[in-house]
């Protein structure tokens, strides 16, 4: 039996603040706090530079603040209303009973959980165990899991220095850094055991013993354990296992993914913790499926095959990845080094074990797939888009000789985004006005959405200028401070106080920046850009933002040439580039631009969920019809987009050349002859009316489809509890809203 010492730890935090602001440890050590509509203002008002120095880390900053300042906050009667309002809030939601689940499900218990694995969750930036979009995933899916009551837990890694730092030199070359992460002034706890030490599992790796310790993050009800082995009881090079994510060669992938699959069940044995489910997303935590078989081969004494139905059915994977490429293999010595000592315990031989990853079998220099495991060993699989599961039910025929491809199983469920993280305060005001104070509960009411259009447009208009205003104002001081750290001109860094203007066009651009997002694909006609982008009358302006991977030189190229575009003369105060994105940053944009810009190469987007994000805050996509946007994208009858904008259509070709030619011409096209004029065309008040009624379509068309609450509700019906999927359609409103 274990115990945390997370409500040591929030007690231990409140005894250094005054009485009245004592529940402020509760609500730093849960990220509840979070998505709620006083997240601005809550810890920020304590010390607004120390809150940016100290990466929003509200433990952080509680720890750090003076006495002095705890007490004058604690005789500001402001203050402690607003504290007062939010913990009766906080301790209403973590003791409510009556949830979604509980009507719907109730067979779903906290007796019997969902186990969500993940290789990176993005919470919140103060917790940078996250990358980019899986992340962002993983982290609402937990958040709406909680909003929804669903008893579900996630397991995960706590890297010592997360993904890397991004800082462009005076080339605009992308340079690569790490900091240490402080975890004991993080909102996270470490658990340990009856008498006051560590909980530890143990694994083999590389023949050493590794110990592996759980910490734990509380994002609303909803538990996250992650796995660390930084301990000094490990080898040094055991040490750095948990070191970074997403980084070294395939031996630390294949080590991490260990820690994850293997270990990560171990560690939900230690907790007492016996899930109902085993949800995989993405292949990295597919070991898992080996734990558990290794588990009841040793609790029951019989042979893999007979135990190997038991376990699928408890488990079931999420897909993400269109490309073979993009899924992780491991060469038959490699597994060899890392589970000799592994397939005796499920009475395996080399030969049997290795088959279990192998897309094609009888070749011993077969590689051992991550992804083919997991469809192997879980009942249930998934993408995440439409097309993103008819492209993967394609990619993986050759497991299912038997079967066509249309009846490969492998089904989909789109994603969605956490309206309550994502939506600005300032919309959300307004959407309390006209929506209703609930609008937060009811995401996926299309009627209530229908309410949009009762929003005066000067009013949604004025909002939607604050949040550009803001977005301007980040963006300025993020580019002054990246010219400062690179030593450039004083005149250049000066220039900063007039890059973009909050009255001209603004388009964002912000993701991974890998070779198949065509991150550069505006600059491909770069006179018919310039002419865009530098038009005297009617302008247009760009943030970008967004990492290559350390090993991606094609992607760092993509950057620097934007970098150098950044500094052509006419163009010069049209053009940004944000470093270091993350969390905050991608908020700041989705919640400020008017145009959401998204261009990859057809139909490698499994997905993507930074356009859904734009939508419920007023923002307009332009995209192509890959992932989500297939389903989201609204035409008339005269093909012309009524919630937003498709790039190329669905002109396609296997010539990348020809592609870009054909997709980089019609965002050209779009801009000069359609969104372009669309947006300069206001009245005597600088309000756009047609431009915001196709705001209003995009909230009202998107934000009832493409949200976690939603999402979550497939995979209670389709993948968690498949049984009661032929009720939970006719309630699906009446309890889910």
């Amino acid at each position: 039996m274990a115990n945390s010492s997370a409500i040591t730890a929030a007690v231990r935090l409140s005894e250094k603040l005054p009485f009245p602001l004592k529940r402020l440890a509760d609500l730093a050590y849960n990220y509840w706090w979070c998505w709620t509509s006083d997240r601005i203002a809550l810890f920020q008002t304590i010390d607004p530079q120390e809150w940016e120095r100290c990466g929003h880390n509200p433990v952080a900053i509680l720890e750090s603040s003076s006495y002095e300042r705890l007490t004058q906050l604690a005789e500001d009667p402001f203050y402690l209303k607003q504290i007062s309002a939010l913990t009766r809030e906080f301790d209403t939601y973590m003791a409510q009973k009556d949830t979604w689940v509980s009507r719907v499900a109730p067979q779903v218990s906290q007796d019997r959980p969902i186990a969500y694995f993940c290789a990176e969750f993005g919470i919140h930036e103060s917790l940078p165990v996250y990358s980019g979009g899986l992340g962002i995933l993983a982290g609402d899916h937990l958040k709406s899991s909680s909003d929804l009551g669903v008893p579900l837990v996630g397991v995960g890694l706590l890297y010592r220095q997360g993904y890397f730092r991004q800082r462009l030199n005076r080339h605009g070359w992308q340079e690569d850094y790490y900091l240490d992460n402080p975890f004991q002034r993080m909102p996270l706890e470490l658990i340990k055991d009856e008498q006051g030490q560590p909980l530890t599992i143990q694994l083999e790796i590389r023949q050493r013993q590794v110990k592996v310790q759980i910490w734990r993050v509380q994002v609303g009800r909803v538990s996250l354990y992650l796995l660390d082995s930084d301990r000094q009881d490990n080898d040094p090079i055991d040490r750095w296992l948990t070191g970074h994510l997403y980084g070294g060669n395939l031996e630390t992938r294949i080590a991490q993914e260990v820690v994850l699959g293997i270990g990560g069940v171990r560690a939900l044995t230690a907790l007492g913790i016996q899930p109902s489910v085993y949800h995989l997303n993405e292949g990295h935590a597919a070991f898992c499926t080996l734990e558990i078989a290794r588990q009841a081969i040793e609790r029951t004494g019989k042979s893999f095959y007979d135990i190997e139905a038991e376990v699928r059915n408890s488990c079931v994977f999420t897909t993400h990845t269109p490309v073979p490429a993009g899924h992780d293999v491991f060469s038959p010595d490699l597994i060899d080094s890392y589970f000799a000592h592994y397939w005796p315990q499920l009475r395996l031989s080399r030969e049997q074990f290795l088959a279990l990853g192998a897309r094609r079998l009888g070749d011993p220099w077969e590689p051992f797939g991550m992804t083919v495991l997991a469809l192997r060993m879980c009942r249930a699989c998934n993408g995440v888009s439409e097309l993103h599961g008819q492209v993967s039910r394609k990619m993986w025929t050759v497991l299912f000789p038997r079967r066509s491809e249309a009846d490969v199983p492998i089904g989909y469920i789109t994603n969605g985004v956490h309206a309550p993280t994502w939506t600005a305060p300032l919309l959300a005001d307004l959407y309390n006005q006209y929506l209703g104070a609930d609008w937060k509960t009811r995401a996926v009411d299309p009627q209530m959405w229908a309410k949009v259009d009762e929003i005066p447009d000067e009013e949604l208009w004025s909002r939607h200028l604050i949040l550009k205003d803001r977005l301007i104002a980040y963006t300025r001081y993020k580019v002054k401070k990246a010219r400062e750290q690179r030593g450039e001109d004083y005149k250049l860094i000066q220039a900063t106080d007039s890059l973009l203007d909050s009255n001209v066009l603004t388009i964002g651009f912000a993701r991974r920046f890998s070779p198949y997002k065509r991150g550069d694909l505006i600059l491909r006609d770069a006179q018919r850009a310039l002419k865009i982008f530098g038009n005297a009358q009617r302008p247009v302006q760009i943030i970008f933002a967004g990492k290559a991977h350390p090993a991606d030189e094609e992607g760092k190229r993509i950057i620097q040439r934007l970098m150098e575009w950044c500094q052509n003369s006419g163009i010069l105060n049209r053009v940004a580039f944000i470093e270091d994105y993350d969390i905050y940053t991608g908020q700041k944009l989705v919640q400020g631009v008017d145009v959401w810009l998204n261009n990859p190469r057809r139909p490698l987007e499994a997905s993507g969920t930074s356009g859904q994000k734009v939508c419920f805050n007023g923002g307009i996509n332009c995209s192509v019809l890959d992932g989500w946007w297939c389903e989201g994208y609204q035409a008339d009858a005269n093909g012309k987009g009524i919630n937003g904008w498709a790039i190329g259509e669905d002109a396609h070709t296997s010539d990348q050349e020809l592609q870009d030619r054909i997709d980089s011409q019609s965002l050209y096209q779009l801009l000069e002859e359609e969104i372009v004029p669309l947006y300069y065309d206001q009245d005597a008040n600088g309000i756009p009316h047609r431009w915001v009624q196709m705001m209003k379509t995009s909230i009202k068309t998107n934000a009832p489809l493409f949200n976690t609450d939603r999402m979550i509700a497939d995979y209670v019906s389709q993948v968690y509890v498949p049984e009661i999927a032929t009720r939970v359609g006719p309630i699906l409103a009446k309890v889910l809203l």
